[in-house]
């Protein structure tokens, strides 16, 4: 077991600034935060991992500060990575989410960060789980993690959260990007925002049906008008009964206005019962190996990229100049590669 750096210690005693501190290193890719995060491994996998993801536009800045209120209410420690977007040019971020978050900027038991992506795909920084590490081990009980809502590029969140809830709101077409973006699978709960406009219960609907008819997927085959009849009832809210069969969760869907703080106790309840469902049937051990993987392999990834430019660099030049000779096609990448690969697997 690795012994608690200065720093670390000072996390684990609930220092904000020191968190914060080990959190930019982390942000910047310093080595230095690599001792510092493997004294806190030990002592985290307390929290609870909730993630809000969504398209843009759909509010979830503002409810994730309803879901703070509520959680602080219960006297729960929270903790808050807002994941911005980063500029595939420039590398900068608007870093926006804390200004929507001001109301509880003073509050000793919430800890509010932002993360750039940094170019990475699914909406989640390199840095994310080893922040949410950092939030753990320092005592937050709930971690809410907001992600950057490009869409298509979300299914990160679900590895990552014990509990995923998927913001949707009426007219912007969520109904085509569950579809495309595979939300179906990745939502734990759904929260219609906004529902105070036109189309909110039409889009409960629709989203009822695409649940009923992936589960009919799932379910062995059955008669055509049955099943028919069956999707058809449950859309229409009646009750139907089944076959019993392996116990699935079966992700609500509810309807929220956050900025007028409605709906957002039902929120909560879902989720608790999410995580109730997750204790009881064993499934939250398995999230957890889940993102150990994810984390793992994504560390492990790291590592072999830095160890393979660096022996570029020693070798062939610097990556610019690599990329110069690729581009003028004095150079080979599919090669150049293969063999880089085969020198680092010796």
């Amino acid at each position: 077991m690795a012994t608690a750096t200065q720093l670390a210690q000072r996390v684990l005693d609930g220092d904000v600034r020191a968190a914060s501190r080990l959190m930019r290193h982390i942000d910047d890719g310093e080595a230095s935060a690599t001792a510092d995060l493997r004294a806190l491994f030990p002592r985290t996998g307390r929290a609870y991992i909730i993630g809000l993801t969504g398209s843009p536009g759909a509010g979830k800045s503002t409810l994730t500060d309803r879901l703070i209120a509520r959680f602080r209410k219960q006297g729960k420690k929270v903790g808050v990575l807002a994941v911005d977007p980063t500029s595939p040019f420039t590398g900068g971020a608007i870093l926006g989410d804390r200004i929507r978050m001001q109301d509880h900027a003073t509050d000793p038991g919430v800890f509010i960060r932002s993360l750039a992506t940094r170019g990475n795909l699914g909406g989640l920084s390199r840095a994310t789980g080893d922040c949410i590490r950092v939030m753990d081990a320092m005592g937050q009980d709930i971690i809410l993690v907001e992600t950057v809502g490009v869409g298509q590029d979300e299914i990160d969140i679900a590895q990552m959260a014990h509990t995923t809830v998927v913001v949707t709101v009426p007219g912007m077409g969520d109904d085509v990007q569950a579809i495309k973006a595979g939300i179906l699978e990745v939502a734990d709960v759904f929260a219609v925002n906004k529902s105070d406009l036109d189309g909110a219960d039409r889009m409960v609907r629709e989203l009822r049906m695409m649940l009923e008819l992936r589960h009919a997927v799932k379910a062995p085959a059955m008669d055509h008008d049955a099943h028919h009849r069956m999707v058809r009832a449950k859309a229409e809210g009646r009750h139907v009964e089944e076959a019993p069969g392996p116990r699935e969760w079966e992700p609500p869907i509810l309807k929220v206005v956050a900025a007028k703080d409605q709906g957002v106790d039902a929120l909560v309840e879902a989720v608790e019962q999410h995580r109730a469902f997750l204790d009881e049937t064993g499934l939250r051990k398995q999230k957890e190996r889940t993102r150990a993987a994810m984390q793992f392999v994504a560390l492990l990834r790291e590592r072999l990229l830095r160890g393979a430019l660096a022996r570029l660099e020693r070798e062939r030049g610097r990556l610019d100049e690599v990329a110069s000779r690729i581009a003028e096609r004095q150079a080979d990448p599919y090669a150049l590669a293969e063999e880089l690969a085969s020198q680092l697997s010796e």
